[in-house]
């Protein structure tokens, strides 16, 4: 068997964007260097496509199975998409699982709005507030998905901790997270630039703010890339933080579980 070269990886990929997901975006791209699409673990079997070399493998290790250049692509075309169109999910693979965990924020930052409304009556604030309760609930969940499929490809691959390997408190997912809510305060402070209907100082405050959010957008797709490369190095491992929302959960609320009826 012989290793396998880079248009046969790119061949085998699960979670490349799909082909007709062509709309221009506003986020500046952050070039990585990573293999483009770079999912090469089944999101069913939590197996390569194809058995890999020995040589393939040490190579895989060298760089991040994620292209982040992917996640932010998707974030940025969902929110432009999801402005005009129905929410949807075209992905496969991880980019499925990212699709849906930005699924909540856009959701929840509509929802964050509608509750600041100042004409809407109690009962409506009070639907909104359930409304944020439960899409909260349903973001934190999908950032452990993600994490959960992120050490599924780690041990797929048969990555092992270097001896002297740190521990990253903050998952990729927590970062993936970041970058969608960081997507949709773009695309949103952007709107403010181009209002009819205010002054040129406002619309020079939000050119001025854009600028630290594209800033504050590249740096951390870059520290995302690096932290994705050293997992798949060895040279930092990861752990999943579980959020154990207690809110939610009638269990452990105790306005919900003194107010259930005794059994």
């Amino acid at each position: 068997m012989h290793a396998r070269d880079n248009s046969n990886v790119e061949s085998a990929e699960l979670g490349a964007m799909p082909q007709d997901a062509g709309l221009k975006g506003r986020l500046p791209v952050v070039p990585v260097n990573q293999p483009s699409g770079g999912y090469l673990v089944d999101p069913q079997t939590s197996q390569p496509p194809q058995l890999p070399t020995p040589h393939f493998v040490r190579r895989a290790r060298k760089t991040a199975m994620i292209d982040v250049s992917a996640i932010t692509a998707l974030h940025r075309e969902c929110t432009e998409r999801w402005h005009h169109a129905s929410i949807d999910n075209p992905y496969r693979g991880f980019l499925h699982l990212v699709c849906e965990q930005h699924q909540r924020n856009f959701l929840l930052w509509h929802e964050e709005d509608k509750a600041r409304d100042p004409t809407a009556t109690d009962h409506e604030i009070a639907a909104v507030k359930r409304r944020i309760d439960r899409l909260n609930q349903e973001r934190n969940d999908w950032i452990e998905r993600l994490d959960e499929y992120i050490l599924k490809n780690l041990a797929a691959w048969g990555v092992r901790p270097l001896p002297r390997a740190k521990l990253n408190t903050e998952t990729p997912g927590s970062a993936i997270d970041r970058l969608s809510i960081l997507a949709l305060r773009i695309y949103h402070m952007e709107e403010q630039t181009q209002r009819t209907d205010v002054d040129e100082e406002h619309r020079e405050r939000a050119r001025a703010k854009l600028s630290i959010l594209y800033q504050q957008h590249e740096d951390l797709s870059a520290a995302l890339a690096d932290l994705l490369a050293d997992l798949f190095s060895g040279k930092r491992v990861m752990k999943i933080y579980r959020q154990f929302k207690m809110y939610n959960d009638p269990a452990y609320n105790p306005y919900l579980y003194q107010r259930r009826p005794a059994a």
